[in-house]
């Protein structure tokens, strides 16, 4: 009798690996029935990693869409899962014992059925304590394995990582090739080798298609003994997203397994949907380069969902460093250029790193840090010059074990910066939180929401969620898509250059009776412009500045803030400091990148307010 595979759409992954956002609550509400009309899926993708982030950046509640979601499903009788990181929940940052805790029992109240839950390290213990608290929330715990390829990454080391996991109560296993740089006869003997010790364990793979293994990869591990295959779909199957369910079905039909039939004309409305919604605001979030499959990536081994983030990277810091050049007289540089430069930077100090699997949040600290690299030493400047504080606490061990060894030059500038390595289980570091967020709700009359799921929300994205709540974030988002909306109208010349003056300052510095404010400029879909006064006031300078004045500026472009939590405290006008001390911070994809006085003395003007973009360059702090 053959072998059945059963499929899951990862809906919800399809759109993060091709952009930056998702579907609305009543575009997910249309879909929904016509992929159940597909009949041919056991499981959906509904909610996890970016997800709730994602709602919360456009305005709408996340909790309402999860459960508006996660409903047809539940009543068709497919199962729903969803995507958790291990000590970071559904966040990039780590999350307390108890924000952890209450995540499972919310999201099984939503209707989630199966928490997949990773850790970007593979350190155990943080997978094993999702487990046990998936499991407590009434949830199916599918336990992950981040995979990728290297010489420490071994068949053993898989098979030993699920063997761990297996014992420590997880229900299944899950084989998330999130880069699809796994090679498929070894992807096929890892799941030889668990089910060797294991042959009941259930085993889903999940792999993306950018390098081009994943078909191959899908085929090894089904005749390996893998249960069930995550599948994308046309207008989003391929390039850093997923292989498509046609494609897949009739490859195992023809390897002699069982396979569900497809209703053609509900996937021909699933896909004409999915158009539809890329046609009426997420194909402005979706770089057509994300649409290509690209071998470039088997070196680096940076995952198809990252890249779009990657490519926008590039293009901001691609400018900047092109002033840098054409100011001391030298060639400018194309994305491609700089694109190569960053790929094989990733492919260098990776193994200096410690090998760490390049899946969310490690991949980004581990890119964020080659692009730093390539940036200074083409300036001249040593490699890890700068380090983010992110990537710091990685390599610390705060946020769980390295697989691989640190590099000594890495250990010694630790010990120059005074940094100390943590070899305890890193939950310890990050103490429970919920009583803070709870008086914080009921200060401001917010309700905890059905089953305390916005207080969950709250704990769990609090920036996010607080601009949510104020209207800043829907706000921002609009403008910021009537731009894309105006760009895209505009002709082009036939350098393929929008035509016209499209200079717009974003932010402006006005002094009202010696007071300087900072203020953020903004434009309608007609480009007429409106200003919002940010909340943070510019410190004006000392009245009287007499003798030299010495000048800390940003080492690169990012938006200035001068403390990243409200335990530091902010450098004011009058504050003495000394060379090594931190002034502030420059926050640049996605982290925070650490701004030390060179020098020492007396502060006699800080010279922007928190918020404010800078470019390399620019004088943060007067001294004297």
């Amino acid at each position: 009798m053959a072998k059945e595979i059963k499929f899951s759409l990862v809906y919800r992954d399809m759109w993060q690996s091709s952009g930056k956002y998702m579907p609305r609550k009543d575009q997910l509400i249309r879909v929904a029935p016509p992929i159940i009309d597909m009949g041919c899926f056991d499981r959906i993708e509904t909610n996890g990693g970016g997800f709730e982030q994602i709602n919360l950046l456009f305005g709408e509640n996340p909790n309402e869409a999860v459960r508006a979601w996660t409903k047809p499903f539940n009543e068709a009788g497919i199962q729903t899962h969803m995507l958790e990181r291990g000590l970071n929940g559904i966040r990039m940052s780590p999350c307390p014992v108890d924000v952890r805790k209450l995540l499972f029992k919310v999201k099984k109240k939503q209707g989630v059925d199966i928490a997949r839950s990773f850790d970007g390290l593979n350190d155990a213990r943080n997978i094993i304590d999702s487990i046990k608290y998936a499991k407590e929330g009434g949830m199916i715990a599918q336990g992950t394995l981040s995979l990728t390829h290297s010489k420490i990454h071994t068949v053993d080391y898989y098979v030993d990582l699920a063997d761990q996991l297996i014992k420590a109560g997880a229900d299944e296993i899950c084989m998330k090739d999130m880069a699809g740089i796994g090679r498929p006869v070894t992807l096929g003997k890892i799941v030889k080798g668990i089910k060797a010790k294991h042959k009941d364990i259930l085993i889903q793979y999940h792999g993306q298609t950018a390098p081009g293994f994943t078909v191959a990869s899908i085929l090894e591990v089904a005749n390996a003994g893998c249960e069930i295959i995550d599948v994308g779909m046309e207008p989003l199957s391929w390039g850093t997203g997923h292989a498509d369910l046609l494609t897949v079905v009739a490859m195992l039909k023809d390897a002699g397994f069982k396979v569900p039939k497809v209703n053609m004309n509900a996937y021909m409305e699933t896909r004409r949907l999915t158009q539809e919604f890329i046609d009426d605001f997420l194909g402005y979030y979706i770089n057509p380069k994300n649409r290509f499959i690209n071998s470039l990536i088997i070196g680096p081994g940076l995952p198809g969902g990252m890249m779009g983030s990657t490519m926008a990277d590039l293009e901001n810091n691609l400018k900047s460093l092109n002033k840098w050049l054409d100011k001391h007289g030298k060639e400018p540089m194309t994305q491609d250029d700089l694109l190569i430069k960053l790929f094989d930077e990733v492919e260098y100090i990776w193994p200096m790193l410690g090998y760490p699997p390049l899946v969310t949040p490690y991949s980004q600290y581990v890119k964020n840090t080659a692009l730093m690299n390539v940036i200074q030493m083409i300036k001249g400047r040593k490699r890890f010059s700068m380090i983010d504080d992110n990537t710091w606490d990685m390599l610390l061990g705060k946020q769980g074990k390295l697989p691989g060894e640190l590099a000594p030059e890495l250990v010694k500038l630790a010990q120059e910066q005074g940094r100390e390595f943590f070899t305890g289980n890193p939950q310890d570091l990050y103490p429970d939180e919920l009583d803070k967020f709870k008086k914080e709700m009921d200060e401001n009359g917010w309700d905890y929401g059905q089953d305390n799921e916005e207080l969950m929300e709250l704990s769990m994205h609090p920036a996010q969620y607080r601009n949510y709540k104020s209207g800043k974030a829907k706000q921002e988002f609009e403008e910021d898509l009537a731009k894309k909306k105006a760009a895209a109208s505009q002709p082009v010349d036939v350098a393929g250059n929008a035509s016209g003056d499209d200079f717009q300052p974003k932010t402006l510095n006005i002094d009202v009776n010696g007071e300087k404010f900072v203020v953020s400029v903004s434009y309608g879909s007609n480009g007429s412009a409106t200003t919002q006064q940010k909340a943070e006031v510019i410190e004006t300078p000392s009245p009287q500045i007499s003798g030299d004045v010495k000048a800390i500026t940003s080492p690169l472009e990012g938006s200035f803030y001068r403390t990243k939590d409200s335990s530091e405290k902010p450098v004011k006008v009058g504050d003495k400091i000394k060379s090594g001390d931190i002034i502030g911070y420059i926050e640049s994809m996605k982290v925070y990148n650490a701004i030390t006085a060179d020098q020492s003395g007396k502060v006699v003007e800080v010279c922007y307010g928190d918020g404010e973009g800078v470019d390399e360059d620019d004088v943060l702090i007067k001294l004297q």
